[in-house]
């Protein structure tokens, strides 16, 4: 958190972000601007919390290794259908393959060969946490680069809902302090400014078919908000 004094008088221009808060119109902002008479006081606050895991967004890279650049295409559509065909009743909504690319191994000629390589993505629900791993674990030419922690809108929605009311309360007693400190008795908040960003977690692993993964143990999804918010001490 920091904060800055600024004398009086002065003139803010009010841009409420959040939801609940009375915001102007256009027209009528430009002609009511909140006006502090006395000390202006401006505050950053951040808040951090965490939300309960319902979805992971998951990132696979698959290969095939070949005497040809043709040779390791079959080889990878072929591991590709047989991913797709492990994974799409898992997945919600879709697949998301990524066009591959081809680079030659080994500098011996002619004996050097070619790689062929594709990334995948997609989401998976709670429940299907641990079936993912373990078919990615068991499929050839398949890593399991990272899977992402998401949290559910409505449990979203809670986190934001809480951790704005953190702050808000954080604000108003650093504003009470500082008033006291100076003298003053009254905080009058004229400014919000909100910047949040949504829960997530991302986490590295490695799949592994002879462990079983509980999504309770994964990393929480974490959340953060910001806000900038201007009071006028008097």
């Amino acid at each position: 958190m920091c904060s800055r004094l600024v004398s009086a008088p002065c003139l803010v221009l009010a841009a409420p972000l959040l939801a609940g808060v009375v915001v102007p119109s256009p027209l009528r902002a430009m002609s009511h601007e909140p006006q502090c008479r006395g000390t202006l006081l401006q505050l950053l606050v951040q808040e951090q919390g965490q939300a309960r895991s319902e979805r992971f967004r998951f990132n696979l890279r698959l290969e095939a290794e070949a005497a040809s650049a043709a040779a390791a295409l079959d080889q990878l559509n072929s591991r590709l259908d047989a991913l797709r065909q492990a994974f799409n009743p898992l997945v919600q909504d879709s697949l998301v393959v990524s066009a591959p690319s081809t680079f030659p191994i080994g500098s011996a000629v002619p004996d050097s060969r070619t790689r062929a390589a594709t990334t995948i993505s997609g989401q998976v629900r709670r429940s299907d946490y641990d079936t993912l791993i373990q078919r990615a674990g068991r499929l050839p030419g398949v890593r399991l680069q990272g899977m992402t922690s998401l949290a559910s809108a409505s449990g979203q929605q809670a986190l934001e809902e809480r951790l704005l009311k953190r702050a808000l309360e954080r604000g108003q007693r650093q504003a009470d302090r500082t008033a006291s400190a100076l003298g003053l008795r009254r905080t009058s908040l004229l400014r919000i400014d909100q910047r949040s960003r949504p829960p997530v977690r991302a986490l590295a692993m490695a799949a592994d078919a002879s462990s079983r993964f509980r999504p309770e143990e994964a990393p929480l999804p974490i959340g953060s908000i910001n806000l900038a918010l201007d009071y006028c001490l008097s």
